[in-house]
């Protein structure tokens, strides 16, 4: 049973990577489309760009060869810097990783602490408003909100920079991770604001669940204080399904910082 799970796994990544490529070559532009319009490209030199990325061989060549690649982490040279790109992005790769992990450490203990208390005050006034918030964030999209922040808080009202990592004045010592700081209030917000939505409504629902339980009943008829019950009986039940769900929501999560990154102007892995 184990090795046709692997093997189905096995197939069904070669398909998907076999739908990419042909996706990939049946984009109405090329690779060169750039290239291509610039009147200072001669014939001679996209032939030789062509060569340079293995654009001149057959599809199945290429595929292969991007097979290849992508398996030794080969990713050839960039055509834009025109270094490694494993470099570029080891190098890169720092920043985003830190807008992630703190974006996502935030948005966990927010949605834990929201959605417990949504459903301990169920169908009060606290409940409510913390499901508005919820479904306000997820129905709002991140480049959407981006943008309205940096209207209010960098153009309109000038408390915060608008994009970059630093200020244009170089810092030493404490002030360049301050000014680092500084920047990253605007996209880290934005990160987290986008992930609070599903998460809350998720907590808030296995949290319902726990409340109606035998066990929790019992607990209760026993006299333990509500911190205790908090305490032993609703987190306790709560972190397996949630770490669950932070393990499945952290590709869209980086997805959504390449976007921002984009936005803001920040050099990650974008």
């Amino acid at each position: 049973m184990l090795l046709s799970k692997q093997t189905y796994l096995i197939l069904m990544l070669l398909l998907i990577s076999v739908i990419s490529f042909i996706a990939i070559h049946a984009a109405p532009n090329s690779f060169l489309a750039a290239g291509e319009l610039n009147p200072n490209m001669t014939p001679q030199t996209i032939a030789q760009l062509q060569a340079i990325y293995g654009l001149d061989q057959p599809l199945w060549k290429q595929y292969i060869d991007w097979i290849i690649n992508l398996l030794t982490l080969n990713f050839g040279v960039s055509f834009v810097s025109g270094a490694e790109v494993s470099s570029e992005i080891l190098k890169r790769l720092p920043i985003t990783l830190t807008i992630n992990i703190i974006s996502m450490l935030v948005a966990f203990s927010l949605s834990v602490y929201l959605g417990i208390k949504a459903a301990l005050y169920f169908q009060h006034r606290s409940d409510y408003v913390i499901r508005q918030l919820s479904l306000l964030s997820f129905a709002m999209p991140s480049f959407y909100l981006a943008l309205l922040l940096i209207l209010l808080f960098s153009i309109e009202l000038h408390w915060l920079p608008i994009a970059g990592l630093h200020s244009i004045e170089p810092k030493e010592g404490i002030a360049y991770y301050t000014d680092m700081a500084w920047h990253l209030i605007l996209p880290i917000g934005v990160m987290i604001f986008g992930s609070l939505g599903s998460m809350i409504i998720y907590v808030r629902s296995l949290t319902l669940e726990i409340l109606k339980s035998d066990y929790y009943f019992f607990a209760r008829t026993r006299g333990i204080s509500s911190s205790r019950l908090l305490r032993y009986y609703i987190v306790p039940n709560l972190l397996p399904p949630i770490v669950t769900l932070l393990g499945l929501s952290l590709p869209g999560l980086i997805g959504g910082s390449v976007i921002l990154e984009s936005i803001f102007g920040i050099e990650g892995t974008r």
